[in-house]
């Protein structure tokens, strides 16, 4: 019986595939594309965690991720022969094999570069006379003998030192070399001795044999210890006087160590181990930081006192970095997740569709296997393996080609995800079909209206949504999208749920104003239009999952595409922020100014539209507080940019802290347009074109110049708030004079500081700029030929240089390739809904269009008709879109913060508060994109239906 059902088995399922092959081969497509994307997300996650903890490892500073073990020297109690063979290479190199054995995974060392040897702690004074003394300060040497000279250097001129004969505690010759770039600053030339002071004053030679050049001088072989490389000179902390000195390293004999020993340098033996991060992924971060930890103070530093000394300690950034990197990962994990669960939603609610498409279209032929004694267990079983023949090969294509695709990550979250895909879309249309034939029938009721009201059930349900949306969205408003225990799936979701309860508003209200419409047309003439929106208003194509689908994926697409707009805006802002205008010349120093001639040769150069000299003075002594007088409003939209006039805050409470302020002189005009020019709050030059007492200084009026003249001067908030709305005096290098807050504002462009004065630069003693901004594109090469012929002293700053310094780390880079596919992923599945939901219908359609034919329906009117009975339902959930994306992000963006993704990990870079923003382009196009793919379907039906002729479609006994 049982061979005979499996034998029955195999013939069902090849003949239902021969016959609707098409079906078959658009639900695998479908499938294999959704399962590719369910399984790349994770991997790609993967990735770009995994890429960024390896750049952020390998990009720090190599002092600050090498691992260094290091104890002190050998005991005096020990014998001499002892100590000086602990300090020696065999023994060094024993101690460094077993620490590398030692280290625990994930933490794995770069065996290139690991270096181990004998090196002072305390510099050593070098008194011979050829050394250079820039302050009369004789320079101070550190020594070392450092194994794998030969292996990172090459020898520039001279010999490698070497150690003639065995080197013990009572040497007094020893060889050492110096690098190119320590030779050249301290003067020292092959065959130079410096003389190195043992404890008993004793010298010790030591000759210097060769020079060296690094072969890379950034690897940590040479930067763990810049001096190894490069000589520094440093101020003197014993001194009560601001002098320097040099200090340098020279590099020793790899055996030369025991020499050391006898020297009161404090000696100490090092092994440095630099992390290979190759085989680190983004999961190892939290393991990495604990083994660390561990080795720092745990168990793990036993087991490397038990290799190399009981006194052995650890040392290391390395765990900074990693906890850096988490914190990062911590950040952008949550806004991940809401284009993770949005893009999700709509792929499920998409392959639902596709499911109840499948089930409509073969209603009949279930319906006629039901009445005739088929059973439930036997339609459904018989109906998963149909769906599982299909769907299970494209599901595991789809997982292939995201392993392919995107490589470094896990293998078995994009392995769920894809059996999850399958497994949905396995399940979906045998449960639904069972479902809907639980009862055999023999026709169905018509499918051209809706012919259910909603139940109390349902209505309950769409109140507990409700209440889910709305928890949510409070939830992300107040605490954002991050959480102490990790990411907080339910306020992740609150877009999904936000659209979730729009499209359950507009399921239910959206035939109301179809109605209405459709009472006036039916007075018309013509039956077109009052047909159309008739048919429209109780069309079932318009239900919960199409409009859940589409709402879903344009607030998704919407909220994607404002995160990338959100970012681009941020970086743009604090490239702005930094140099103030498109370019910027500016003196080496703060208080370098720059001469009128340089002022007009770059002013005149092709390609600058407008420049504006300023004076910037920083650390301008303010006047103590005026209590309670107050000063400038400094209470309102924060931009004051119009403000002419002072208000009555409370000065003391607002700028009571503030002590000092920047002092910035501008030509009002030419500042104005520079403010219009690069999108800044409008600046109100006509306050400060003053006339009278505190009127531009004339170059032969000198004698007018005193501490009584006022200014007119713009303020910040804090600073207004501060002086008051009284005249103030003020001492600054520009001249003495007093200020009157005549307005204020919140941002100035080149000034790195939030409290500053504006004044104008014509009434000032001093009025020579220290800084040139520039609007326009002039040629960088140009400019810096300009600005280099004027001296070296000035500097040349580019917006669009700045603008790039903000370049990806590979974190922040793929979040944002996420997102773009979020965009896209978002907007194909809108459209994939709009046809899913036109193709249900289209059968009936058909039929429609061939009855009234019949009647005398030409080819214009029918396509006419179905282009206005679907454009209404496309229009009200292209604007319900629409309206969701706009409320998703008005409602979210209080509580995301772009700042990990934008500005994290730039020095210097503005990381004030990031919000999201709409972006008209991504909340515009996709809804435009619906509605015209509505119409083009409703076109492609009604030309299809009128290449066919009615008897075709109109067939007896047809139950359409």
């Amino acid at each position: 019986m049982r061979h005979n059902e499996r034998a029955a088995s195999a013939p069902w399922i090849r003949t239902r595939l021969r016959t609707a092959p098409g079906a078959a081969t658009a639900l695998a497509v479908l499938v294999l594309v959704t399962a590719f994307l369910a399984a790349a997300f994770p991997r790609a996650v993967d990735a770009y965690e995994s890429k960024g903890l390896r750049h952020d490892i390998l990009t720090a500073d190599a002092g600050r991720s090498t691992l260094e073990v290091a104890r002190p020297q050998p005991g005096l109690e020990l014998p001499q022969a002892q100590r000086d063979a602990e300090v020696r290479g065999p023994e060094l190199a024993r101690i460094g094999a077993g620490l590398l054995k030692t280290l625990p995974a994930p933490l794995h060392a770069d065996t290139s570069s690991v270096a181990y040897g004998v090196r002072t702690t305390k510099p050593a004074v070098a008194n011979e006379p050829w050394l250079p003394r820039p302050e009369a300060v004789p320079p101070q040497f550190s020594y070392v003998a450092q194994s794998g000279l030969k292996e990172h250097a090459t020898l520039a001129s001279g010999a490698w030192p070497t150690t003639p004969r065995e080197v013990t505690s009572d040497s007094r010759e020893v060889q050492g070399a110096v690098t190119e770039e320590t030779a050249a600053e301290l003067k020292v030339k092959v065959g130079a001795t410096i003389e190195l002071l043992t404890a008993a004053q004793e010298p010790i030679t030591v000759t210097i044999t060769g020079i060296v050049a690094p072969r890379d001088p950034r690897g940590s072989y040479w930067s763990a210890d810049p001096l190894l490389r490069t000589p520094s000179l440093v101020p003197d902390p014993t001194s009560p006087f601001p002098v320097h000195f040099w200090t340098g390293t020279v590099l020793l004999a790899e055996d030369a160590g025991p020499a050391l020993l006898s020297t009161a340098a404090e000696p100490v033996l090092f092994w440095r181990i630099p992390p290979d991060p190759a085989g680190l992924t983004g999961p190892d971060a939290d393991r990495l930081t604990s083994v660390i930890a561990s080795l720092e103070s745990g168990p793990g530093l036993l087991r490397v006192r038990e290799v190399a000394g009981g006194t052995a300690m650890v040392a290391t950034g390395l765990g900074h970095i990693v906890e850096a990197n988490t914190r990062m990962r911590d950040a952008i994990s949550p806004v991940i997740a809401v284009a993770a669960l949005g893009i999700g939603s709509v792929a499920a609610v998409v392959l639902l569709m596709t499911g109840a498409l499948i089930a409509a279209r073969r209603r009949g032929e279930l319906a006629l296997m039901r009445s005739r004694g088929g059973s439930l267990r036997g339609i459904g079983g018989r109906l998963l393996a149909e769906t599982a023949v299909t769907v299970l090969p494209a599901s595991a294509l789809g997982l292939l080609l995201a392993v392919l695709a995107v490589g470094g990550g896990r293998w078995w979250p994009g392995a769920l995800a894809a059996a999850g895909v399958g497994l949905l879309v396995c399940v979906a249309l045998p449960v639904r079909t069972t479902l809907q034939h639980i009862r055999p029938t023999l026709h169905g009721a018509r499918e051209d209206m809706v012919s259910a009201r909603p139940s109390r059930r349902r209505t309950v349900a769409e109140l507990t949504l409700l209440v889910l949306a709305v928890g949510a969205v409070t939830a992300l408003r107040r605490r954002g999208t991050s959480a102490e225990g990790g990411t907080d799936l339910l306020v992740s979701a609150a877009p999904v749920l936000v659209a979730l309860i729009a499209a359950l508003v507009l399921v239910r209200l959206y035939p109301l104003p179809l109605r209405l419409a459709a009472r006036p047309m039916a007075r018309l003439r013509g039956a077109i239009g009052f047909l159309s929106l008739a048919r429209a208003g109780r069309s079932s194509a318009g239900g919960a999952l199409p409009l859940l689908a589409l709402l879903l994926a344009l607030a998704t697409a919407a909220f994607g595409g404002s995160v990338i707009a959100g970012i681009g805006d941020a970086r743009d802002d604090a490239a702005l922020a930094s140099v103030g205008a498109d370019a910027r010349v500016s003196g080496a120093s703060e208080r370098a100014t720059l001469p009128d001639a340089l002022v007009r040769t770059v002013s005149d150069l092709d390609g600058v539209r407008n420049a504006a000299p300023i004076r910037v003075e920083y650390g301008v002594a303010l006047p103590e507080a005026v209590a309670g007088d107050g000063g400038t409003d400094a209470g309102g939209d924060g931009d004051g940019a119009g403000s002419d006039r002072a208000g009555t805050g409370n000065g003391s409470a607002v700028g009571g802290d503030v002590r000092a302020a920047a002092l910035v002189g501008v030509d009002p005009a030419s500042y104005a347009e520079l403010a219009r020019a690069t999108g800044l709050p409008a600046f109100p030059a006509a306050p400060l074109k003053a006339t009278g007492a505190s009127a531009s200084l004339p170059e032969d009026a000198k004698s007018e110049s005193g501490p009584e003249r006022v200014l007119p001067a713009i303020a910040s908030p804090a600073v207004a708030a501060r002086l008051g709305k009284e005249p103030q005096a003020v001492d600054t290098l520009s001249g003495d004079f007093k200020v009157q807050v005549v307005g204020t504002a919140s941002r100035v462009a080149s000034v790195s500081t939030t409290n500053f004065l504006i004044v104008n630069s014509a009434a000032l003693e001093q009025k020579a700029p220290t800084t040139l901004l520039l609007t326009g594109a002039p040629d960088p090469g140009r400019l810096r030929a300009a600005v280099e012929a004027g001296g070296k002293e000035y500097a040349v700053q580019l917006r669009s240089e700045e603008r790039a310094r903000y370049v990806n780390t590979p974190m922040q880079a793929g979040a944002e390739r996420i997102y773009l596919a979020a965009v896209a992923a978002g907007a194909g599945y809108a459209l994939l809904a709009v046809l899913l939901s036109l193709l249900q219908t289209a059968p009936e359609r058909k039929t429609l269009l061939a009855r009234l034919r019949t009647m005398g329906l030409t080819t214009g009117q029918g396509r006419r008709l179905l282009a206005f009975e679907a454009t209404p339902q496309a229009l009200l959930a292209a604007g319900g879109g629409l309206f969701t994306g706009w409320a998703t992000i008005a409602l979210l963006s209080p509580g995301v913060d772009l700042v990990p993704l934008a500005l994290a990990g730039v020095a210097g870079a503005d990381t004030g508060p990031v919000v999201l923003r709409t972006d008209l382009w991504s909340l515009g196009l996709p809804a435009a994109g619906v509605v015209a793919l509505a119409a083009a379907v409703a076109g492609v039906q009604a030309w299809w239906a009128s290449r066919r002729g009615s008897i075709t479609e109109l067939r007896a006994g047809d139950s359409r």
